[in-house]
């Protein structure tokens, strides 16, 4: 219980340390007004105050990463809790803060136009390819959870596909409505709901008091796969959004559209993934304790969420906790599928104001959505591949956006080192993974590392390439 109350207060602190370093390295300007004010169309561009933002950024990153994947990654033992509270200081609130910030200073753009202003025209072309297909992934991964949950606590009439169905009718309307009709109005409340139930479990962690891992014990790999689930990559691609997260960067241009103060952005950005960090270790930790208590062979994590909310909070408090597990990934799903609209409308210059527009992007994209997902639900492995497929393509395209802010910052004359060692990391990661995972190449694991410190040391050459013979230049 050291060690987790110890996460706990670094977290809070690398807010109020890191976070304010970060927010002087950017310097907002609250002088300037932002494109919520220049830009207002009624739809995506709409000023709203700094807290309802804050609860919609934090709704939206805090998916099924933060509650599944920490659940999933408390099998790798201690090191789960180092990378959640470092990942999430030094990688993704950076990251978040960063992303938001510069969509900010360039009239709210979305994610794509920001790699190419920094990356070129030709990233830029295969970011918006990478991202729409991330975010179709999301839209889909994001469904299954919460309608297994749903189709656990409802009469057998409303069964899994029913709940599918629902939600993607919700998804439909949220995603064709303007930003304040229903985002910007019940997901606060939701927004609650998965806060009450971290403060709960949490609670319910110091009085159980079970016997979490300490730093003491090492970081040996206690994850019943073995050999096959070494924890460098595979740990770093599970846990997903609970350090850092590709997904993010694409919801916070959705939020630099609506804020109307610049020194609002370290509360909302870089908050909302500390925010989200805690609920990870929250859970990692309640995870623990229910693979000390009934092993590590139940790996259904909405079975897991359903058990320990259940016997922690009582009736009543484990619905309530259970709903703000399900409104999480839903409210991600929509915001993804929102994205992924207004990433084809900038592609195209297609004004998303008359509906009829927006209905020409959405329908195509919902339908390619819902092939996804049926494709994933013919058996367990099918949807047990598109989840591993949108985890490694996550975290490839958190790799892209570190990146794209070390090329800023270095054009800045700011501090580049801040996204230069996030990004070396996270490329060996996806690198590795993509190349020894058995959906990618399957290679061995010692080439896959050798090839992976190849790239990294390639793009970091590269990289100071670039920065001596533009100072030449």
């Amino acid at each position: 219980m050291i060690t987790f109350s110890f996460a706990l207060l670094l977290l809070v602190v690398g807010y109020f340390a890191y976070g304010a370093f970060i927010e002087r390295l950017f310097a907002p300007d609250a002088s300037k007004t932002t494109p919520a004010i220049l830009k207002t169309d009624g739809v995506d561009y709409v000023p709203m105050s700094g807290w309802r933002i804050f609860m919609i950024q934090f709704l939206n990153i805090a998916g099924l990463g933060p509650v599944f994947g920490a659940i999933m990654g408390a099998k790798f033992g201690m090191s789960s809790y180092l990378w959640i509270v470092l990942g999430t200081i030094f990688g993704g609130a950076v990251h978040d803060y960063l992303a938001g910030m510069i969509s900010i200073r360039n009239d709210g753009c979305n994610l794509p136009e920001i790699h190419g202003k920094y990356l070129g025209n030709q990233m830029k072309q295969f970011s918006r390819f990478f991202a729409v297909l991330l975010m179709i992934l999301v839209g889909a991964v994001f469904v299954a959870g919460p309608a297994e949950l749903l189709g656990s606590l409802t009469p057998s009439f409303f069964n899994t596909t029913f709940w599918i169905l629902i939600i993607f009718l919700y998804y439909f309307i949220a995603t064709m409505l303007p930003i304040d009709k229903i985002i910007g109005k019940i997901y606060p409340l939701f927004a609650f709901a998965l806060i009450f139930m971290a403060v709960g479990i949490l609670v319910m962690i110091y009085i159980k008091f079970p016997a979490l891992p300490e730093i003491t014990d090492g970081l040996a790999n206690t994850h019943p796969g073995g050999e096959s689930m070494p924890i460098f990559p595979m740990m770093f691609i599970s846990i997903a959004c609970g350090a850092i997260s590709g997904f993010h960067a694409t919801q916070s241009p959705l939020m630099a559209r609506c804020m109307t103060n610049e020194k609002q952005g370290r509360r909302i950005f870089y908050g909302a993934m500390i925010a989200e960090g805690i609920v990870a270790l929250i859970w990692a930790a309640a995870a623990t304790y229910f693979f000390q208590k009934n092993g590590m062979g139940i790996s259904n994590a909405a079975e897991i969420v359903n058990d320990i909310t259940k016997d922690w909070l009582g009736t009543f408090g484990g619905l309530l906790a259970i709903l703000g597990v399900i409104a999480a990934p839903i409210t991600s799903g929509d915001t993804a599928l929102r994205s992924a609209r207004l990433m084809i409308s900038d592609m195209f210059n297609f004004n998303q104001k008359p509906i009829k527009n927006r209905l020409l992007i959405s329908i195509p994209l919902f339908l390619v959505t819902a092939g996804i997902l049926l494709y994933s639900l013919r058996d367990k492995e099918g949807f047990n591949i598109i989840w591993r497929y949108f985890a490694w393509a996550n975290q490839t395209l958190a790799v892209m956006t570190l990146w794209a802010i070390t090329v800023y910052l270095l054009k800045e004359k700011k501090c580049y080192w801040v996204t230069l060692l996030p990004a070396l990391f996270m490329t060996s990661v996806v690198v590795t993974y993509i190349l020894v995972a058995p959906e990618g190449f399957g290679l061995s694991y010692y080439l896959s590392l050798s090839i992976a410190l190849s790239v990294v040391l390639l793009l970091l050459g590269l990289f100071f390439y670039k920065k001596i013979k533009n100072k030449v230049d």
